[in-house]
């Protein structure tokens, strides 16, 4: 499923084969139907989101100015995209993807095609360690609510760079994946950007600031994996890391609201609402490719899981999910089809026979041997 493969059934459909719509089982010889969030045209309509402050009420708005900036030297979206990954300090890379966003939407910028950098630039903190390296938060230094939206940053971070990755990445297919796919994920990277200055804001009025503990390196490691292929670039980030999102946020906001720090528990609250748009958005682009390579966007996406080996986690938040438009087959054996369900069922049923022959046999030997042990 290389993207070469992809580019030679796609190159003949225009972008007007892309707008929203539900992809039924008609066009993928799958009984469940996909259909786009509710909110989908309205968050790609909305105005650009300048509320990149947390008030004492809320969001508001927090105007960036500057004098100087590298994006002067870009003169497209995939350009402006490759500047913000080679720009390594958070705050900086927070900036410069919402300018480069309200650049390309305000001067009507083209897509254009670039190159980005093998790895997106990073600050020399937080050291990056395996997952078994991350302290507990006892271990941290950091105070739990602290500790938990440090590591909120660090996923914000690293999405800024998977969307803008996205975009540049596969630029040189703008005419096979059409406009809507490069702006969909510009504006992504647009708020991701917000929610990483709304965490930065909050780790300084703790006292602390993003890179005060060790960080892993595993989006970063997910988004490598499918740098050759749209459909597993969709189907591992926005439908299995940014879903996670969906599962983890509500639980995070508990344990916040249980901490006593109620004013970062909204911040978190907020992003977890707004994440729903960027799965929503994967589930779009990937049912339109799977569309386009005439294949079922069920079993195509168990079945690139298991071919980039990623591991789907529970549980689940099935009510953002299925806000979001994911079908709940695709990611949870419980909702499988009745015919897998049957496929499933009868399996075990082979096997519970079998080991009852085994359970059988092994019985008669036991007996056998009484009969024929010698008396002491």
């Amino acid at each position: 499923m290389q993207l070469l493969k992809l580019e030679a059934t796609m190159v003949s459909l225009s972008a007007s084969h892309l707008k929203p719509r539900c992809f039924s089982s008609s066009s993928f010889s799958s009984g469940v139907k996909v259909c786009p969030w509710r909110g989908l045209d309205e968050w790609r309509e909305s105005h650009l989101n300048e509320n990149r402050k947390w008030g004492e009420h809320g969001p508001e708005p927090l105007p960036l100015f500057c004098d100087s900036t590298p994006l002067g030297q870009a003169s497209s979206l995939a350009e402006l995209g490759s500047i913000v990954l080679s720009t390594s300090d958070p705050l900086a890379k927070s900036q410069l993807s919402h300018m480069a966003y309200s650049m390309w939407r305000r001067q009507n910028l083209p897509l254009g095609i670039s190159v980005p950098p093998s790895r997106p630039a990073r600050p020399p903190n937080p050291q990056l360690v395996s997952p078994k390296e991350i302290p507990a938060p006892k271990d941290s230094g950091l105070p739990l609510n602290a500790y938990m939206l440090h590591n909120l940053a660090h996923v914000e971070l690293n999405a800024i760079d998977l969307a803008w990755d996205t975009v540049v990445r596969f630029s040189p297919y703008s005419e096979i994946l059409g406009e809507g796919f490069f702006a969909d994920f510009a504006h992504v990277a647009d708020d991701e950007s917000r929610h990483f200055s709304w965490c930065s804001q909050r780790l300084a009025e703790l006292g602390f600031k993003y890179g005060d503990m060790p960080a892993h390196n595993i989006l970063w490691r997910e988004c490598e994996k499918s740098s050759d292929n749209v459909a597993a670039r969709l189907a591992v980030i926005p439908l299995v890391q940014e879903a996670r999102g969906l599962d983890a946020g509500p639980r995070l906001v508990k344990k916040l609201v249980g901490f006593g720090d109620n004013r970062t528990s909204k911040i978190v609250a907020r992003i977890a609402d707004e994440e729903i748009a960027h799965v929503a958005v994967g589930v779009y682009w990937f049912a339109s490719v799977c569309q386009k390579m005439n294949c079922a966007p069920g079993s195509t996406f168990k079945d690139l899981l298991k071919e980039y080996n990623v591991e789907l986690k529970g549980p689940f938040n099935y009510a953002a999910r299925d806000e979001a438009g994911i079908p709940r087959d695709w990611y949870d054996d419980a909702s499988m089809s009745n015919q897998d369900k049957k496929d499933k069922d009868g399996h075990k049923k082979q096997l519970s026979e079998v080991y009852e022959r085994l359970a059988s046999i092994i019985a008669m030997e036991k007996e056998n041997s009484s009969w024929t042990k010698p008396p002491e």
